[in-house]
């Protein structure tokens, strides 16, 4: 490879991508300043801290954050580490309580990461002052449909702005709920790979492997959704923009013309549901639930799947943990328990869909270490995108427009 332009113009070209973007720590640091440092990342839902005094400990990035309601009701995040010996204030995943008490040296914190006190005050008096030794916090909260996401870049755009047109998807979940909200309190999986954290973000909306490696679970399941991913579909790619990307099932659906065919079941399976979303949408109700749940990448970490909320977590240049949830739905009694086997049948420990995407992922952080060809070839489908009618750059299903997308929108930030 030749160095005549900048680093990352010459890693990134329309058609290719250099594989030493998954392998060179120092692109990672890089990344986690320029990335997960300085735009708006998803952290967590405010279903998940519903009473006054809840809290929950998130990733954000290779760290954790606490995510806590306090007292008046705001939302807080909080960087775990104590002010004093920089120990962990909070070890348990989730709770209710006013405050959090560092183990090593009892420092405490209010949930709103003020300092409350600290043990054998004598030693600090005339030396410290309580209000410039709070917990440091996360400077930019801001929430869209309940989901909170964090900046610590003051010059970042507002959250609505940085969203674009993937706030309509995500409206678009939010409105499967006959209560118009959706809930994240089912519990979490962690599933753990030896990759670079972009081979999950380009992945989840790679419409060209579900019919390869997802083959066996399509097939043994009965599903349709094998379908859904080829070049007869009328499915699309599509790129929202800031780098948010989507497999756009609708066109297909709409085809089809099933009620609840998106979640490959029938309005009989479902009736109280069914009644509910009838209630509030009325003559828009077969429209709502034939067009279904979104296929949607947030740039950075934020993956809804339809039925299930991913969030991936970089850890290092070569190891990734996904986390992920059954989506519940306000008021849609019927629907959860199904959504909730279903996610565990797919994505749950004896599950084969994100087992076999994980068994890629870490083949592809093995086979990337090999010296030739150093490039990845991104440009399926760059022959034949086209326009849509909302001005966004769209192909089939199958083509590689989302990757592209990520790329560019990947390159304007590690550029800046």
């Amino acid at each position: 490879m030749t160095t005549t332009g900048s680093k990352y113009d010459e890693l990134i070209r329309p058609d290719r991508i250099h594989g030493s973007l998954y392998t060179d720590p120092e692109i990672f640091a890089d990344e986690m300043a320029k990335i997960f440092y300085s735009t708006w990342v998803y952290v967590g839902h405010e279903s998940e801290i519903a009473e006054v005094n809840d809290y929950v400990v998130k990733p954000f990035g290779p760290q954790t954050v606490i995510m806590s309601r306090a007292k008046d009701g705001s939302i807080h995040l909080l960087q775990n580490r104590c002010a004093h010996r920089a120990n962990l204030v909070c070890e348990a995943p989730k709770g209710n309580a006013t405050g959090f008490r560092c183990q090593y040296h009892g420092w405490t914190y209010a949930n709103n990461g003020d300092l409350l006190g600290f043990p054998y005050k004598k030693g600090y008096e005339g030396i410290a002052d309580k209000s410039k030794l709070g917990l440091g916090r996360v400077p930019r909260v801001e929430s869209y449909q309940g989901f909170v996401f964090g900046c610590f870049n003051p010059d970042a755009p507002p959250l609505l702005e940085h969203l674009g047109d993937a706030a309509k998807e995500i409206d678009r979940l939010v409105r499967l709920s006959p209560n118009g909200k959706i809930q994240l309190t089912a519990g979490w999986l962690k599933h753990k790979v030896k990759a670079n954290w972009k081979m999950l973000l380009e992945n989840e909306t790679d419409g060209y492997h579900p019919q390869f490696v997802h083959s066996s679970v399509f097939v043994s399941a009965e599903s349709g959704i094998g379908a859904l991913y080829s070049d007869t579909a009328d499915a699309v790619s599509r790129d929202l923009g800031n780098g948010h990307t989507e497999n756009d099932l609708r066109p297909e659906f709409r085809r089809l013309g099933n009620v609840m065919g998106w979640f490959g079941t029938t309005p009989d399976k479902v009736p109280n549901y069914i009644a509910k979303m009838r209630e509030v949408h009325g003559d828009k109700t077969e429209e709502i639930l034939i067009e279904g749940s979104p296929h949607l990448m947030v740039f950075p970490n934020l993956f809804i799947a339809e039925i299930q909320i991913f969030v991936i977590q970089p850890v290092a240049v070569d190891e990734t943990v996904q986390h992920v949830t059954a989506i519940q739905l306000d008021g849609g009694e019927e629907m959860n328990r199904r959504l909730l086997q279903q996610t565990i049948g797919s994505v749950g420990p004896a599950g084969f869909l994100l087992a076999d995407d994980s068994e890629m992922y870490e083949r592809n952080q093995r086979g990337v270490q090999a010296r030739d060809p150093e490039w990845l070839v991104i440009n399926r489908g760059a022959n034949r995108e086209r326009v849509d009618e909302n001005g966004k750059l769209i192909g089939y299903n199958t083509d590689e427009v989302p990757i592209r997308a990520i790329w560019r929108h990947y390159k304007s930030l590690m550029e800046k």
